[in-house]
């Protein structure tokens, strides 16, 4: 038996404001200018903004003006003051990432990106980190609609899974901490949070569960004012919660010419594909890039012992069926069709509820039962 924690935090968390911020300047600026190249950070502490890195781009967009839309999007109604520090792509970079008549697109750094998918949720995720992003949504949902007067904007929450034998076997220990009004009854919040966001998510029956809400007790100074936020600090939230690995980079902020996000997005559509195809229970896709060159150093399956072939029968059905170069990467997810900035709350992977093409895998989990009939058929 093994207990497995993972994190989730709201939408208005210090760390995910600057994610968001940075995800919806990306937006703004592939709407006007798809071949851009991005590197977008945002800090934040109390009342300052700080937004600065590396554009090269066509498109004419006012970071300041996205920046405070976001932040009352996600309810912080407060006056802000905003700097910026923008300096164009190193050419350096340039030469090596830009597609040109005899030169392919190659990867925007050097690096190694995880994917991972396993059988425990409908959307092939681990248990943990998706029952907290549920929670973190349902309460951000709440607070928006109805309880704006009890809930502030920031918080996060955590959850702990028991395991046997390597399955999911009961909830061990949630734990939520709400950003609450100063007039706000924590009993109230409490009950909420309970009848509301746990049992419909969780079940009635909550006994046996270790259910922890506001431990300290207050949480009312929240957001900024609580702590400072950065871009890309909250790295295990935005993929397994921990359960399996992550590479070296974080995601918003950055053009997938960046493989940091876009071969990330890609293993993860390898792996899940694997998994819904039935080919292995479990898995996970490993893969790295040098900057500059188009074919990755190296891919690598891992499939636990679940897999209905071998890791190297895997990894030679991958090679067949799957390309990792950035260019078809960029084309195959089909990244034109997506808004970033709601990819910066409550993870990256798993969301099905979103247009995202690494999680809508039916086509290919097919192509490769087919191509496993075939050579089972063969053999």
């Amino acid at each position: 038996m093994k207990i497995i924690t993972s994190e989730s935090v709201f939408s208005g968390h210090p760390d995910k404001i600057c994610d968001q911020i940075s995800d919806a300047i990306l937006d703004a600026i592939l709407e006007q200018d798809q071949a851009a190249r991005v590197a977008v950070e945002t800090a934040i502490k109390d009342d300052l903004v700080v937004i600065f890195g590396e554009v090269t781009t066509t498109a004419s967009v006012q970071f300041s003006d996205i920046a405070k839309r976001v932040l009352k999007e996600i309810g912080y109604m407060e006056e802000f003051c905003i700097l910026e520090k923008i300096s164009k792509q190193s050419p350096d970079i340039a030469q090596g990432v830009n597609e040109t008549l005899d030169h392919q697109q190659g990867a925007g750094d050097q690096g190694m990106m995880y994917g991972f998918a396993c059988n425990e949720t409908p959307e092939l995720m681990p248990l943990p980190i998706m029952v907290a992003h549920e929670i973190s949504k349902e309460i951000d949902t709440l607070r928006k609609a109805k309880y704006n007067y009890i809930f502030g904007p920031d918080g996060k929450c955590q959850v702990s899974v028991r395991y046997v034998d390597g399955q999911p076997f009961a909830y061990d220990t949630i734990i939520v901490s709400a950003q609450t009004r100063p007039e706000a009854s924590l009993l109230l919040a409490k009950e909420i949070i309970i009848e509301e966001v746990l049992k419909p998510l969780i079940g009635k029956d909550l006994s046996g569960i270790n259910i922890l809400i506001n431990p300290t007790g207050a949480f009312v100074i929240g957001g900024s004012y609580g702590d400072s936020g950065l871009t890309g600090r909250k790295i295990i939230v935005d993929t397994y919660g921990g359960y399996a690995k992550h590479g070296g980079g974080a995601f918003s902020g950055k053009d997938v010419s960046k493989v940091d996000r876009s071969a990330s997005y890609y293993a993860r559509f390898v792996a899940k594909a694997l998994v819904e195809a039935e080919l292995a229970d479990t898995c996970e896709v490993c893969v790295s890039y040098s900057i500059g060159v188009a074919n990755p150093v190296a891919v690598s399956i891992d499939s636990f012992g679940t897999g209905k072939l071998s890791d190297d029968q895997l990894f030679d059905l991958v090679n067949q069926h799957f390309d990792f170069t950035p260019g078809n990467i960029r084309k195959e997810l089909e990244f034109e069709n997506v808004k970033f900035q709601e990819l910066a709350k409550y993870g990256h992977m798993g969301r099905e509820d979103l247009p995202v093409r690494w999680e809508h895998v039916e086509a290919k989990a097919a192509e490769l039962k087919v191509a496993y009939e075939k050579a089972k058929g063969s053999a």
